[in-house]
């Protein structure tokens, strides 16, 4: 086995176990089985000591067992679930993240401030896990009561009784190896209760033959508990390789088999995942199963024995039980037509596919190029074969990236429970459009601005409950996060129903940081733009949340360096919308490309809205004005020969193609129409990433570096401009 891998499945495993185990905690107000959710938590916190277990990590096992034990007592209800109990699980979950993140790095020693967190939670952890002074000695049954224990072995049946039937037939270097057989009874004690024990003589020798570290003594063992069978078996971890150990569950516990394997999903399983899954057989009793059925097989028997027959002869299993997962596997069988299956690949891998077929795009322009030059008709038509291909290839590795924007929107669930009720308000965090995807890159850096925006609105935007009361609010405030696809853009929304924004506030304060001046003429939306000025806020009060004027700069700052655009939308009182405008990805699109002399520019070919030629009259009557009238609608325009200060003489004809972002139209003037192309995106150097108007670049099949216009930024610039024009409405009349 690669270990290497191993473990870095281990890692990913767990942190999807652990965001498990939040986002449940947080549900469970509001879910209707409690029951199946505490189960589902305590299953995620036994599988990450399980797998830490097998790979060392004590610190991880010994910290979460803790956790387990305290989950464990509130499935047998001897706990209540309280707010104070959920906010200790999840702050126990946060410290196992930090751990493994600990473990990831190579970090082999907690630091001070961890010792003293750790420290901090078992103690709180240990009020909820005691259970009270075990007194296992006076369960365990010692050689003097040997005739007591055999009149009462009678107690123990697997069957009739509703107590686990625990066979233990310790090898006989247990003592030799450090383990000390007693010490597994009083672990069974923390996890159930044990009604009896009958300690069996068969295998003690002679006294003369005897060796003092060897063991001879087998157990019976009636326990009575509501683990199951994964965790009552992993008791005996530390023995299992040279024991031999059998559990037969109770009575009730074959029920609750039955049901389990019938409600199981409809996907194609073998009989010992569906024994596994449902709980009565688990995973390393499956191993020895298999095992037995290998060395049977070895051995040169007449009949391979088959796993169930196994199953039960051994004792693992009881018959009905194996009976009906067979019935639920051919049910399956019958139903389905073929299995669907995951894998898990790394992200590196993909991101190296992503970059190889963008250089396959342009090797493919380029062989196009070429093709059309030599006009052949046979090698065109082949050409447009590979094109075609490629373009399948390339869209079917995009989506391979996209992912939903639901797992980061529900990660904020606990953001907002944790700083509603620092800041003492009741909040609702409402999501719509977690189904919409996009590229895991932009997924992945998002993340951030998102939680400013969250946390900005949970402390500035939603008021005070008394406040809230005073204006007729619902004392709950409703936080809502809303993601949907728009003119091949990704729009994210975070909307509060607080206190919207304070216009004259927010200018009073721009003025006195000299951000604009007191003669400025601002529009509504000018002036709630400037508050992602670097170092500008409005809170009166510094707080650990907000108010030391960074945050909403640096949100600006990672949106625009994902090619995107971020705007407000706010009324006084009504509440606030900051809307988040992104592109689906960050690799490859289609574009359309334009010339103007003897430079290329793309723009994406889904904000193009029509191309048009612009007359002689319309060429004459704008200069100056840099405005049309489009069927009767003004639509700024740039020059793009103009704006990029282009050397050559402007063509005799020229074409202004129309474009869209949001709810904003533009044109822009060029001298060519060069039609679509597959576009990789390429960054700028470092020297060129504040160029104003060009997001990126991308090579063409001639081997020439076509520039990617930033169409928000140029669209934003046409905009200004027409509100700076004058004498617009006889301009207008002159077109009409």
């Amino acid at each position: 086995m690669n270990m290497d891998a191993a473990f870095k499945t281990f890692i990913a495993e767990s942190t999807e176990l652990l965001q498990e185990m939040e986002d449940r905690l947080i549900a469970i107000e509001n879910v209707s089985d409690r029951d199946e959710t505490i189960n589902s938590v305590f299953r995620a916190a036994h599988t990450i000591k399980g797998s830490a277990g097998l790979f060392g990590l004590d610190i991880v096992v010994k910290f979460t067992h803790v956790v387990e034990n305290v989950l464990d007592r509130v499935r047998g209800g001897d706990l209540s679930l309280d707010e104070d109990l959920i906010n200790l699980l999840l702050l126990s979950k946060d410290f196992i993240a930090r751990l493994i993140d600990s473990i990831e790095d190579g970090i082999e020693r907690l630091g001070e401030g961890d010792m003293v967190t750790q420290s901090e939670l078992l103690k709180n952890l240990s009020v909820y896990a005691s259970t009270g002074t075990l007194d296992v000695s006076g369960r365990i049954e010692t050689a003097s009561d040997t005739d007591q224990a055999l009149n009462d072995s009678a107690k123990i049946d697997a069957v009739k009784s509703d107590n686990w039937h625990i066979s233990l037939r310790f090898g006989e270097d247990v003592l030799r190896n450090g383990m000390d057989p007693l010490s597994f009874f009083r672990y069974l004690e923390t996890i159930g209760r044990i009604d009896s024990i009958v300690t069996l003589y068969a295998g003690m020798p002679a006294a003369e033959e005897m060796d003092p570290e060897s063991c001879y003594l087998a157990y019976e063992v009636s326990f009575h508990s509501n683990a199951n069978k994964t965790l009552i078996e992993s008791a005996f971890d530390f023995v299992r390789d040279d024991s031999q150990i059998h559990i037969l569950p109770p009575h009730s516990k074959i029920e609750e088999y039955l049901e389990l394997i019938e409600t199981l999903s409809n996907e194609e399983l073998k009989l010992g995942d569906i024994l596994v899954r449902c709980g009565s057989l688990t995973a390393h009793e499956l191993d020895r199963i298999l095992k037995r059925q290998t060395d049977d097989q070895d051995g040169a028997m007449a009949q391979r024995r088959r796993l169930g027959e196994i199953a039960v002869d051994e004792g693992y299993v009881q018959p009905v039980v194996v009976e009906a997962a067979l019935q639920k596997q051919e049910q399956v069988r019958k139903s389905m037509d073929r299995p669907q299956q995951s894998v898990r690949v790394d992200a590196e891998k993909l991101d190296t596919l992503i970059n190889l077929i963008g250089e396959l795009v342009i090797a493919g322009a380029g062989i196009e190029t070429e093709v059309r030059s030599s006009g052949l008709t046979g090698l065109a038509e082949a050409s447009q074969t590979l094109i075609r291909m490629i373009e399948e290839v390339r869209d079917g590795a995009l989506n391979l990236r996209m992912v939903q924007i639901g797992d980061t929107f529900n990660r904020f669930q606990r953001v907002v429970r944790d700083v509603s009720r620092e800041l003492g308000k009741e909040i609702e965090l409402q999501i719509t459009g977690g189904e919409t995807e996009l590229d895991k890159t932009v997924v992945e850096k998002i993340g951030d601005p998102l939680t400013h925006l969250v946390r900005n609105a949970i402390d500035h935007g939603i008021e005070s409950q008394q406040l809230r009361l005073q204006r007729g609010k619902p004392v709950k405030g409703i936080l809502r996060l809303n993601a949907y696809h728009e003119s091949g853009s990704i729009v994210v929304e975070v909307a509060d129903d607080g206190g919207g924004l304070n216009r004259e506030k927010i200018l009073r304060k721009a003025i006195d940081k000299g951000l604009v001046s007191e003669d400025q003429n601002l529009t509504d939306k000018e002036v709630f733009n400037l508050i992602f000025e670097a170092g500008f806020s409005t809170a009166e009060q510094v707080s650990n949340l907000s108010g030391r004027g960074v945050g909403m700069d640096v949100v600006r700052r990672n949106i625009e360096a994902l090619r995107g655009t971020i705007e407000l939308d706010a009324r006084e009182g009504s509440g606030t919308t900051v809307r988040i405008r992104l592109p689906l990805t960050l690799a490859i699109i289609d574009g359309f490309m334009m010339g103007v002399g003897k430079a290329a520019y793309v723009v994406p070919l889904d904000i193009v809205e029509e191309c048009m030629e612009l007359t002689d009259a319309e060429r004459s009557s704008g200069q100056g004005q840099n405005v049309i009238n489009l069927r009767g609608e003004v639509l700024p325009f740039i020059r793009l020969r103009e704006h990029f200060h282009e050397a050559d003489k402007a063509c005799r004809r020229e074409s202004i193609v129309v474009v869209k972002y949001g709810n904003q139209k533009a044109g822009f003037v060029v001298d060519r129409l060069m039609g679509e192309l597959q576009t990789v995106i390429k960054p700028l150097g470092v020297l060129f990433q504040k160029l104003k108007g060009i997001s990126g670049s991308t090579i063409l099949g001639s081997g020439e570096v076509a520039l990617i216009l930033d169409t928000p930024a140029l669209i934003q610039h046409a905009i200004n401009q027409e509100s700076n024009c004058s004498g617009l409405g006889q301009q207008l009349m002159a077109y009409k």
